[in-house]
């Protein structure tokens, strides 16, 4: 190669992972590449499992052993060789959710600088109530080190004392509120939950904190105190109830029964109703079980800091007017007059220091801004956040750093965006380009994709049927292949309805489910109605309150209503209308580890156990269903423990991950795999895929697995095999599965909410979720999505619009009524993007 020739483009050689078949591919350099195919078809193992690992991969080859044992290093990727890859950077589909200690200003890391700008140009008070104007002085004093650091005198008093340094403003350090530990609330048992129902007696359970396992003999306790265990609560003595809610903690001689008729002498341990809850919070580890004890508390504003995190003694320093509590309370857009503020009432001799901290919080904000988040306020709780905020957080800690000749590939940047959020990330896509990186864009956003510069398709199936490249050039060269699945999307020639939408004036014959919600967050006084046994999209800008409303506000009200327990303080008004059953299906992962697949996840693998348990061998050998689960010592394999495959660490290296040896990635023991069952083990049977099964007919004669097999074909989970792990589903197929166990169920008097279901699904896949959703609704249910899928909205039978945009600048209901209604209004800006989408269909 001559020294002038740069290469153009990334080459992919005999690429496998996962389902790709051996594939060749040029990936253009310095371009905008979207890479498109159905869920399952490929994509990700394209973007993420090649590009992605071999130039990150390569990249962290280039540092010291000692840094790369410190860094979560990827390994190889199954492919034959990649030429020309750059470093790589990777946005990944499913942010991880933050902690309860996490903001938007942590998260954003422009807390950071923040707490920087209060400590070197605040304006102190010293012990004896003098504030000291901000000097050079004293932001020098917090860069010296031991005893000197921070030391500064009062020009007033003469008296020296130590200001606040930046980890003095910090929630989760030193600035911590000494009440609240910088969580912001407190925790106290509900004294209206200890007592279930004071009309039974304490034999009974009218103690309900004593049903927790392991203190539901407590009540015999209680009769050895002299308390009446026989009689309703409510007639209990004053002191006899004060043994029960507050009795001394002490072992106590007691009898107690078995099931079998023995009786065991004790000296039992005497926990009072409350110690009960307090003491079982201490020792419980399963998720399931801290859940219910979690129940029996209640979480209110911190008495000390009123919520605010930060220690009451930091407030008294102050910034331009602002202490720290009111400058975390800005938004992301308020920033930058708050800085010029700062300037303007600093000294001369202190701009250097201030145009270098403001400069650097404003470098970290701008590209925050062109994601369209300048309505999130710094104090925010960043869990309270949409997946589509989080991942526009991520790449604008991505944008900021400015770099060239990056590759960047991102998962499903679209997640969570309204389509005016879509145009302004196209243009942050084009701008990467133009500083000299490469961009590769794994979306089933049409928009997205019609604006790349290449489009590589991925298919022609999911699964097994999919990972070829079936058509690659420009949009237009696209739209004109007819190979091609997305060209018929670009350019509207595929159907936009597949279901019959509810006429207008029936729209509420089932009746209505109606919702006040007085004040959270950006909502104030917003009165919602969705019409029940219908499709409604809840749509609208991002940020505009559509999480608070339906997640935050509406199924916690439901929730309260059929546990009988205080609605939330912000839901003044809920008619339910007879929704009993409330499901709420997220893009999530099933399943937390390799060892869920898609057999456990359903009913299959239960029906499977005991189906190989009634063989003729599996008798003779005593074997019980229990021998047939890898997830038990009888049926693992005893090399890898159930798993197929072994890690091994290798020091300085990535770890290995190879197939077990000694099953050959089946899992289970060789004596159990020698039980057949129509000449196949059970390995042998869950590795076929769903279609497969379907198509052999293998399941002719076990109704119930066959029913469910049925189901996820309907569902268009056709490709998935049997013993498929469950955590690497995408979300849209995530989402699909967890509908299973619903879909041929009678649901009338339940609610599906579906809060971003088209992640990761195709526009194909999209039209086969909206059959999904028919079957619900012909039995009855009643579905909500927060949207914004434009193909959901236009085949709802009632949407509901909330904007006009995020923030301070949203929190209203803009529109509401069927999708053409909503096409025609002016005020919204879903309107104009719904109807530009109708046109195209009905060119």
């Amino acid at each position: 190669m001559k020294y002038h020739e740069q290469p153009t483009k990334i080459e992919v050689i005999g690429g496998k992972v996962n389902n790709l078949k051996n594939i060749n591919v040029d990936i253009p350099l310095h371009k905008f590449v979207a890479i498109s195919g159905l869920s399952g078809s490929g994509k990700s193992s394209l973007a993420m499992g090649i590009l992605y690992s071999e130039g990150a991969r390569r990249y962290l080859d280039s540092l010291a052993a000692y840094t790369k044992r410190r860094i979560s290093q990827v390994g190889r990727a199954q492919v034959d060789e990649v030429r020309h890859i750059p470093s790589a950077l990777a946005l990944r589909q499913r942010p991880t959710v933050p902690g309860v200690r996490s903001t938007v200003g942590t998260v954003t890391e422009v807390f950071n600088v923040l707490r920087l700008i209060f400590s070197r140009l605040g304006s102190p008070v010293c012990p004896n109530g003098h504030r000291l104007a901000p000097t050079i002085k004293i932001a020098e004093a917090m860069d010296l080190t031991g005893e000197a650091m921070g030391r500064v005198t009062c020009p007033t008093c003469g008296v020296q004392f130590y200001a606040f340094s930046a980890e003095d403003f910090a929630f989760n350090s030193d600035g911590a509120c000494q009440k609240c530990q910088g969580l912001g609330n407190v925790e106290q048992i509900d004294d209206d939950k200890i007592i279930a129902d004071e009309n039974l007696s304490l034999e009974n359970g009218a103690v309900a904190t004593w049903q927790i396992p392991g203190r539901n003999w407590m009540w015999r306790i209680a009769r050895e105190l002299g308390v009446r265990t026989d009689v309703p609560y409510k007639e209990l003595s004053e002191d006899e109830k004060e043994i029960v809610l507050h009795g001394e903690e002490r072992k106590i001689p007691v009898d107690i029964p078995t099931s079998t008729g023995r009786v065991y002498h004790l000296d039992a341990l005497y926990e009072n109703a409350y110690n009960a809850v307090a003491n079982s919070r201490k020792t419980t580890k399963s998720e399931r079980g801290l859940e219910r004890i979690n129940s029996f508390y209640r979480f209110k504003p911190c008495p000390r800091c009123h919520g605010y995190r930060i220690d009451p003694s930091r407030w008294n320093q102050l910034v331009a007017g602002k202490n720290i509590i009111e400058a975390e309370q800005l938004t992301l857009g308020e920033l930058a007059d708050y800085l010029k503020k700062i300037m303007a009432w600093l000294p001369a001799d202190m701009h250097d220091l201030a145009e270098n901290l403001t400069g650097e919080l404003m470098h970290q904000v701008k590209p925050l801004l062109k994601l369209g988040l300048d309505y999130l306020s710094l104090d925010r709780q960043a869990n309270s956040l949409s997946t589509g905020e989080l991942q526009r957080i991520q790449l604008g800690r991505t944008l900021r750093t400015e770099t060239t000749g990056v590759l960047y590939v991102l998962d499903e940047p679209s997640v969570g965006l309204h389509p005016d959020n879509v145009a302004g990330l196209i243009e942050v896509f084009h701008e990467l380009v133009n500083q000299g990186n490469s961009l590769v864009v794994v979306d089933h956003e049409t928009s997205i994709i019609e604006a790349a510069d290449w489009i590589i398709e991925i298919g022609p199936g999911s699964g097994s049927e999919g990972g070829q490249i079936i058509a690659q050039g420009t949009p237009k060269e696209i739209e004109q292949t007819n190979a091609s699945l997305i060209g018929q999307y670009l350019t509207g020639d595929a159907p936009l309805y597949v279901r019959k939408s509810a006429k207008p004036d029936a729209l509420f014959k089932d009746g209505t489910i109606a919702l006040t919600v007085n004040k959270c967050f950006n909502l104030k006084d917003v009165h919602a109605e969705i019409p029940v046994g219908r499709l409604t999209s809840v749509t609208g800008f991002s940020g505009a309150g559509k999480t608070t409303l339906i997640l935050g506000s509406l199924l916690p009200a439901l929730k309260a209503e059929k546990e009988g327990s205080a609605k939330p303080e912000w839901v003044t008004s809920l008619t339910s209308n007879g929704i009993k059953n409330v499901i709420s299906v997220d893009s999530s992962p099933v399943g937390k580890n390799q060892r869920s697949t898609v057999a456990t996840y359903t009913d299959i693998m239960d029906n499977l156990r005991k189906l190989f348990a009634q063989q003729p061998l599996a008798k003779k050998l005593k074997y019980r269903a229990s021998h047939f689960s890898y997830n038990n010592k009888e049926g693992a394999c005893p090399a890898c423990g159930g798993t197929g495959v072994i890690s091994l660490d290798i020091q300085y290296l990535p770890d290995m991950v190879e197939t077990c040896s000694v099953c050959g990635g089946h899992r289970f023991n060789q004596d159990v795999l020698r039980v057949k069952w129509h000449d196949l083990s059970i390995a042998d049977v869950l590795d076929y895929s769903v279609d497969d099964a379907l198509k052999e007919n293998l399941f002719g004669d076990e109704l119930k697995i066959a029913k469910t097999i049925e189901t996820l074909h309907d569902m268009g989970l056709g490709y998935l095999h049997l013993g498929e792990s469950t955590p690497a589903l995408s979300g849209g197929e995530a989402q699909r599965l967890k509908l299973t166990s619903h879909i041929h169920r009678q649901q009338k008097g339940s609610l599906f909410v579906f809060d971003e279901p088209t992640v990761g699904l195709h526009p194909s896949d999209v039209r086969t979720l909206l059959q999904v959703f028919q079957k619900l609704l012909d039995q009855h249910a009643t579905i909500i999505t927060i949207t914004h899928d434009l193909d959901i909205m236009a085949n709802s039978d009632y949407m509901i619009d909330m904007g006009p945009r995020g923030g301070l600048n949203g929190g209203k209901i803009i529109a509401c009524g069927t999708p053409v209604d909503i096409s025609h209004q002016k005020d919204s800006l879903t309107a104009k993007y719904l109807r530009e989408h109708i046109n195209l269909y009905q060119k």
